[in-house]
Protein backbone atom coordinates (compact mmCIF):
# COMPACT_ATOMS: atom_id res chain seq x y z
CA UNK A 1 0.00 0.00 0.00
CA UNK A 2 1.49 3.33 -1.06
CA UNK A 3 2.00 5.89 1.73
CA UNK A 4 1.35 8.77 -0.68
CA UNK A 5 -1.94 10.62 -0.20
CA UNK A 6 -3.83 13.38 -1.99
CA UNK A 7 -5.81 16.22 -0.49
CA UNK A 8 -8.12 14.19 1.74
CA UNK A 9 -7.32 14.31 5.45
CA UNK A 10 -7.41 11.20 7.65
CA UNK A 11 -10.91 10.38 8.87
CA UNK A 12 -11.29 11.71 12.44
CA UNK A 13 -14.37 9.66 13.32
CA UNK A 14 -15.65 6.31 12.08
CA UNK A 15 -19.42 6.26 12.61
CA UNK A 16 -20.02 2.59 11.87
CA UNK A 17 -17.09 1.03 13.73
CA UNK A 18 -15.34 1.61 17.03
CA UNK A 19 -11.66 2.24 16.37
CA UNK A 20 -8.96 2.47 19.03
CA UNK A 21 -5.23 2.75 18.34
CA UNK A 22 -2.61 2.47 21.07
CA UNK A 23 1.13 1.88 20.73
CA UNK A 24 1.00 0.32 17.29
CA UNK A 25 -2.05 -1.91 17.89
CA UNK A 26 -5.41 -1.02 16.33
CA UNK A 27 -8.59 -2.52 17.78
CA UNK A 28 -11.56 -2.37 15.42
CA UNK A 29 -14.83 -3.41 17.02
CA UNK A 30 -18.07 -4.21 15.24
CA UNK A 31 -20.43 -2.45 17.64
CA UNK A 32 -24.06 -3.29 16.94
CA UNK A 33 -24.55 -5.81 19.76
CA UNK A 34 -28.35 -5.58 19.58
CA UNK A 35 -28.10 -6.89 15.99
CA UNK A 36 -25.31 -9.40 16.66
CA UNK A 37 -23.03 -6.91 14.89
CA UNK A 38 -24.80 -7.39 11.57
CA UNK A 39 -23.09 -5.47 8.80
CA UNK A 40 -24.63 -2.57 6.90
CA UNK A 41 -23.61 -0.95 3.62
CA UNK A 42 -21.92 1.78 5.65
CA UNK A 43 -20.04 -0.67 7.90
CA UNK A 44 -18.60 -2.44 4.85
CA UNK A 45 -17.51 0.89 3.37
CA UNK A 46 -15.97 2.02 6.66
CA UNK A 47 -13.98 -1.21 6.94
CA UNK A 48 -12.71 -0.83 3.38
CA UNK A 49 -11.71 2.79 3.87
CA UNK A 50 -10.30 2.34 7.38
CA UNK A 51 -7.94 -0.44 6.31
CA UNK A 52 -6.71 1.70 3.42
CA UNK A 53 -6.03 4.65 5.74
CA UNK A 54 -4.26 2.53 8.34
CA UNK A 55 -2.15 0.91 5.63
CA UNK A 56 -1.00 4.28 4.31
CA UNK A 57 -0.29 5.63 7.78
CA UNK A 58 2.36 3.00 8.57
CA UNK A 59 1.96 3.46 12.35
CA UNK A 60 -0.22 0.38 12.95
CA UNK A 61 1.77 -2.84 13.32
CA UNK A 62 -1.09 -5.23 14.23
CA UNK A 63 -4.88 -5.07 14.18
CA UNK A 64 -7.48 -6.89 16.26
CA UNK A 65 -10.94 -7.25 14.72
CA UNK A 66 -13.55 -7.98 17.39
CA UNK A 67 -17.30 -7.99 17.95
CA UNK A 68 -19.19 -6.47 20.86
CA UNK A 69 -21.77 -8.41 22.83
CA UNK A 70 -22.89 -12.00 22.34
CA UNK A 71 -21.07 -12.77 19.12
CA UNK A 72 -18.54 -11.69 16.54
CA UNK A 73 -20.74 -10.94 13.52
CA UNK A 74 -23.97 -12.44 12.20
CA UNK A 75 -23.28 -11.35 8.62
CA UNK A 76 -25.16 -8.86 6.48
CA UNK A 77 -28.17 -7.21 8.09
CA UNK A 78 -31.29 -9.01 6.82
CA UNK A 79 -33.40 -5.85 6.59
CA UNK A 80 -30.80 -3.20 5.76
CA UNK A 81 -28.91 -5.23 3.17
CA UNK A 82 -30.82 -8.30 2.03
CA UNK A 83 -34.14 -6.47 1.97
CA UNK A 84 -32.61 -3.47 0.21
CA UNK A 85 -30.84 -5.52 -2.47
CA UNK A 86 -34.17 -6.94 -3.68
CA UNK A 87 -35.00 -3.60 -5.31
CA UNK A 88 -31.54 -2.88 -6.77
CA UNK A 89 -30.67 -3.19 -10.44
CA UNK A 90 -27.84 -5.41 -11.63
CA UNK A 91 -25.27 -2.62 -11.90
CA UNK A 92 -25.90 -1.52 -8.31
CA UNK A 93 -25.79 -5.10 -7.07
CA UNK A 94 -22.45 -5.57 -8.81
CA UNK A 95 -21.11 -2.42 -7.14
CA UNK A 96 -22.21 -3.72 -3.72
CA UNK A 97 -20.72 -7.17 -4.21
CA UNK A 98 -17.48 -5.69 -5.47
CA UNK A 99 -17.33 -3.52 -2.35
CA UNK A 100 -17.65 -6.52 -0.03
CA UNK A 101 -14.83 -8.19 -1.94
CA UNK A 102 -12.74 -5.05 -1.58
CA UNK A 103 -13.06 -5.38 2.20
CA UNK A 104 -11.65 -8.91 2.08
CA UNK A 105 -8.84 -7.81 -0.23
CA UNK A 106 -8.06 -4.97 2.17
CA UNK A 107 -7.77 -7.44 5.07
CA UNK A 108 -5.48 -9.69 3.04
CA UNK A 109 -3.39 -6.91 1.50
CA UNK A 110 -2.88 -4.53 4.43
CA UNK A 111 0.77 -4.53 5.54
CA UNK A 112 0.11 -5.63 9.12
CA UNK A 113 -1.24 -8.87 10.59
CA UNK A 114 -4.96 -8.97 11.35
CA UNK A 115 -6.21 -11.07 14.27
CA UNK A 116 -9.90 -11.94 14.49
CA UNK A 117 -11.03 -12.30 18.13
CA UNK A 118 -13.97 -14.69 17.98
CA UNK A 119 -16.74 -15.62 20.37
CA UNK A 120 -20.28 -16.66 19.60
CA UNK A 121 -21.43 -16.60 16.00
CA UNK A 122 -19.36 -15.71 12.95
CA UNK A 123 -21.88 -16.21 10.16
CA UNK A 124 -22.12 -15.30 6.50
CA UNK A 125 -20.00 -12.24 5.83
CA UNK A 126 -18.80 -12.40 9.44
CA UNK A 127 -17.37 -15.85 8.80
CA UNK A 128 -15.56 -14.59 5.69
CA UNK A 129 -14.11 -11.60 7.54
CA UNK A 130 -12.72 -14.00 10.14
CA UNK A 131 -11.46 -16.28 7.37
CA UNK A 132 -9.62 -13.40 5.72
CA UNK A 133 -7.72 -12.56 8.92
CA UNK A 134 -4.18 -13.83 9.38
CA UNK A 135 -5.02 -15.34 12.77
CA UNK A 136 -8.32 -16.51 14.24
CA UNK A 137 -8.28 -16.61 18.04
CA UNK A 138 -11.49 -18.10 19.41
CA UNK A 139 -13.05 -19.21 22.65
CA UNK A 140 -15.14 -22.40 22.93
CA UNK A 141 -18.40 -20.57 22.19
CA UNK A 142 -17.27 -19.63 18.69
CA UNK A 143 -19.03 -21.12 15.70
CA UNK A 144 -18.70 -20.47 11.98
CA UNK A 145 -21.48 -20.69 9.43
CA UNK A 146 -21.01 -19.89 5.75
CA UNK A 147 -24.71 -19.34 5.10
CA UNK A 148 -24.77 -18.05 1.55
CA UNK A 149 -26.47 -21.06 -0.06
CA UNK A 150 -29.09 -20.95 2.72
CA UNK A 151 -30.33 -17.65 1.26
CA UNK A 152 -30.17 -18.86 -2.34
CA UNK A 153 -26.76 -17.42 -3.23
CA UNK A 154 -23.40 -18.93 -4.18
CA UNK A 155 -21.24 -20.16 -1.34
CA UNK A 156 -18.32 -18.45 -3.07
CA UNK A 157 -19.10 -15.00 -1.67
CA UNK A 158 -16.46 -12.35 -0.87
CA UNK A 159 -13.62 -14.67 -1.88
CA UNK A 160 -14.73 -17.55 0.36
CA UNK A 161 -14.31 -20.14 -2.41
CA UNK A 162 -10.74 -18.91 -2.89
CA UNK A 163 -9.68 -18.62 0.74
CA UNK A 164 -11.44 -21.47 2.51
CA UNK A 165 -9.93 -24.38 0.49
CA UNK A 166 -6.50 -22.90 1.14
CA UNK A 167 -7.14 -22.88 4.89
CA UNK A 168 -9.02 -26.15 5.48
CA UNK A 169 -8.67 -28.07 2.19
CA UNK A 170 -11.10 -28.58 -0.69
CA UNK A 171 -13.13 -31.35 0.96
CA UNK A 172 -13.97 -29.40 4.11
CA UNK A 173 -14.48 -26.19 2.11
CA UNK A 174 -16.95 -27.89 -0.21
CA UNK A 175 -18.96 -29.16 2.75
CA UNK A 176 -18.96 -25.85 4.59
CA UNK A 177 -19.79 -23.67 1.58
CA UNK A 178 -22.30 -26.04 -0.03
CA UNK A 179 -24.32 -27.00 3.05
CA UNK A 180 -23.90 -23.94 5.25
CA UNK A 181 -23.90 -26.05 8.42
CA UNK A 182 -22.42 -24.48 11.57
CA UNK A 183 -18.90 -25.47 12.59
CA UNK A 184 -18.29 -25.23 16.32
CA UNK A 185 -14.98 -24.39 17.90
CA UNK A 186 -13.63 -27.93 18.51
CA UNK A 187 -14.16 -28.99 14.90
CA UNK A 188 -12.97 -25.62 13.60
CA UNK A 189 -9.72 -26.09 15.49
CA UNK A 190 -9.37 -29.65 14.22
CA UNK A 191 -9.68 -28.65 10.54
CA UNK A 192 -7.41 -25.63 10.89
CA UNK A 193 -10.04 -22.87 10.79
CA UNK A 194 -9.00 -21.64 14.25
CA UNK A 195 -5.41 -20.58 14.94
CA UNK A 196 -5.74 -20.61 18.74
CA UNK A 197 -8.51 -21.94 20.97
CA UNK A 198 -8.69 -20.13 24.30
CA UNK A 199 -10.55 -20.63 27.55
CA UNK A 200 -14.14 -19.37 27.67
CA UNK A 201 -14.32 -15.59 27.50
CA UNK A 202 -10.58 -15.14 26.87
CA UNK A 203 -10.49 -14.66 23.09
CA UNK A 204 -10.21 -10.86 23.17
CA UNK A 205 -7.43 -11.00 25.75
CA UNK A 206 -5.52 -13.66 23.83
CA UNK A 207 -5.95 -11.77 20.56
CA UNK A 208 -4.52 -8.61 22.10
CA UNK A 209 -1.63 -10.57 23.62
CA UNK A 210 -0.81 -11.89 20.16
CA UNK A 211 -1.22 -8.43 18.64
CA UNK A 212 1.19 -7.00 21.21
CA UNK A 213 3.75 -9.70 20.39
CA UNK A 214 3.44 -8.98 16.67
CA UNK A 215 3.53 -5.20 17.12
CA UNK A 216 6.70 -5.47 19.21
CA UNK A 217 8.39 -7.57 16.53
CA UNK A 218 10.00 -6.76 13.16
CA UNK A 219 7.07 -5.08 11.40
CA UNK A 220 8.65 -4.99 7.94
CA UNK A 221 9.48 -8.70 8.10
CA UNK A 222 5.88 -9.44 9.13
CA UNK A 223 4.51 -7.28 6.32
CA UNK A 224 6.64 -9.00 3.70
CA UNK A 225 5.82 -12.46 5.05
CA UNK A 226 2.10 -11.67 4.79
CA UNK A 227 2.54 -10.31 1.27
CA UNK A 228 4.42 -13.43 0.16
CA UNK A 229 1.87 -15.79 1.70
CA UNK A 230 -0.86 -14.11 -0.34
CA UNK A 231 1.09 -13.59 -3.55
CA UNK A 232 2.51 -17.12 -3.71
CA UNK A 233 -0.80 -18.96 -3.33
CA UNK A 234 -1.09 -19.23 -7.11
CA UNK A 235 2.55 -19.09 -8.17
CA UNK A 236 4.64 -21.92 -9.56
CA UNK A 237 7.60 -22.84 -7.37
CA UNK A 238 10.16 -21.20 -9.65
CA UNK A 239 8.38 -17.84 -9.48
CA UNK A 240 7.87 -18.17 -5.72
CA UNK A 241 11.52 -18.84 -4.90
CA UNK A 242 12.59 -15.96 -7.15
CA UNK A 243 10.17 -13.62 -5.34
CA UNK A 244 11.51 -14.92 -2.01
CA UNK A 245 15.08 -14.23 -3.12
CA UNK A 246 14.27 -10.67 -4.20
CA UNK A 247 12.40 -9.96 -0.97
CA UNK A 248 15.18 -11.31 1.23
CA UNK A 249 17.82 -9.35 -0.66
CA UNK A 250 15.90 -6.13 -0.02
CA UNK A 251 15.30 -6.94 3.65
CA UNK A 252 19.00 -7.70 4.10
CA UNK A 253 19.68 -4.02 3.35
CA UNK A 254 17.28 -2.91 6.08
CA UNK A 255 17.95 -1.56 9.55
CA UNK A 256 16.22 -4.45 11.35
CA UNK A 257 18.53 -7.04 9.82
CA UNK A 258 21.59 -5.09 10.94
CA UNK A 259 19.98 -4.52 14.34
CA UNK A 260 19.54 -8.26 14.84
CA UNK A 261 23.25 -8.82 14.25
CA UNK A 262 24.21 -6.00 16.59
CA UNK A 263 21.85 -7.27 19.30
CA UNK A 264 23.13 -10.82 18.93
CA UNK A 265 26.72 -9.63 19.18
CA UNK A 266 25.96 -7.47 22.22
CA UNK A 267 23.83 -10.19 23.85
CA UNK A 268 20.70 -8.02 24.15
CA UNK A 269 17.16 -8.12 22.70
CA UNK A 270 16.77 -6.46 19.28
CA UNK A 271 15.18 -3.02 19.09
CA UNK A 272 13.04 -3.46 16.00
CA UNK A 273 12.31 -0.31 13.97
CA UNK A 274 10.25 -1.77 11.15
CA UNK A 275 12.76 -0.50 8.60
Amino acid sequence: MSPFTGSAAPTPDWRHLRVEIADGVATVTLARPDKLNALTFEAYADLRDLLAELSRGRSVRALVLAGEGRGFCSGGDVDEIIGATLSMDTATLLDFNRMTGQVVRAVRECPFPVIAALHGVAAGAGAVLALAADFRVADPSARFAFLFTRVGLSGGDMGAAYLLPRVVGLGHATRLLMLGDPVRAPEAERIGLISELTEEGRADEAAHTLARRLADGPALAHAQTKALLTAELDMPLAAAVELDASTQALLMTGEDYAEFHAAFTEKRPPKWQGR
